[in-house]
């Protein structure tokens, strides 16, 4: 089995969950369950913030102009259904299915088409990026894959790639020869030569965007992903073998 972990990261305008979660940086959304046919998909997300951010949040999920995952950039005249499964001050669960037209595109649909049936996602939505983390048999054409994707994010989002890995059969990823992205290593590299990580700070994240001309929201994104990723490997090197794994959810 491989895992294949890549990031969207949206332009201005062309997304309309990733301007909201921008315009509130403490709000997060991760999916829950995600499932695709080659006709529908249906998939049930956890968001969390502060009550605007959810409100935003609900509205662009329940208006018919946003189709969760469609990768269209104009109407493509899908059928969707949203429905509010759970709401508290800090947090939000929705469920939402839509039947797909010839003009819609999703990264489940791509992911079926060029790297087979049984494809299990997770997602992570902060700010303008999009975190996906596919786990497939290895035996797809992954660059097909990633043309395809290119072909219909069009200029709307760029694309990162995050990693590529072996699992295990448990699912537990082997990250021995997993290393930072380019981009995520510049990022931490800079971190601590400018003395972001010194106590008291020598500069803050804004300084460090813009010595690095990247937007801010895109370095905290990478600091965040690179500081995940060495903690994780720092707890997973004193762990058993047997401890359980983060939770996928299945493409049926």
């Amino acid at each position: 089995m491989r895992e294949l972990v890549f990031a969207l990261e949206y332009e201005l305008g062309c997304n309309r969950v990733a301007d909201i979660l921008a315009d509130h940086p403490d709000a997060r959304i991760r999916s829950l369950s995600l499932h695709a046919t080659e006709e529908r998909l249906w998939r049930v997300d956890h968001a969390t913030g502060e009550p605007g951010a959810l409100d935003d949040i609900e509205a662009a999920f329940l208006n018919n102009d946003y189709y969760a995952d469609c990768l269209a950039t104009e109407e493509c005249g899908a059928s969707q259904n949203t429905r509010v499964l759970d709401r508290t001050d800090d947090t939000l669960v929705l469920y939402s299915d839509w039947e797909r037209t010839p003009t819609c595109a999703s990264v489940p649909h791509i992911a079926r088409d060029h790297l087979g049936d049984g494809v299990l996602f997770e997602t992570r939505h902060e700010s303008r990026h999009y975190t996906w983390r596919i786990i497939h048999s290895g035996e797809g054409d992954v660059t097909a894959f990633f043309r395809d994707l290119d072909g219909a994010v069009g200029d709307c989002a760029k694309t990162e790639m995050l990693r590529t890995t072996n699992t295990d059969s448990t699912g537990r990823t082997d990250t021995g020869g997993y290393e930072l992205s380019s981009e995520q290593e510049a990022a931490l590299v800079a971190a601590v030569e400018h003395g972001y990580y010194e106590s008291p700070r020598e500069v803050d994240v804004g300084g460090l965007a813009d010595h690095l001309d990247v937007p801010r929201s895109t370095l905290t994104y990478r600091l965040r992903r690179a500081e995940e990723h060495l903690a994780k490997r720092h707890v997973a090197g004193d762990r058993p073998i047997d401890a359980p794994s983060a939770p996928l959810y299945s493409n049926k």
